[in-house]
């Protein structure tokens, strides 16, 4: 199945990419065993991307599941 995917979904597959990059290049499979978690740029700009995937860059509120 052919899915068309919207720009942020899109923006999102590329962070994802970035992210598990990252990982393997420190030997993680999560960001949870990764010292810098909490000030992690690449993480945070994933977890941005999903937010804006679900949101579909609204900003008062709102997913679209």
């Amino acid at each position: 199945m052919n899915e068309i995917r919207d720009e942020f979904e899109q923006d999102m597959d590329k962070k994802k990419e970035i992210l598990l990059s990252c990982q393997n290049s420190k030997n993680l499979n999560s960001c949870y065993n990764c010292n810098e978690i909490f000030n992690c740029q690449t993480r945070k700009n994933y977890v941005d991307a999903v937010y804006n995937s679900m949101s579909k860059g609204k900003t008062e509120g709102g997913f679209d599941f």
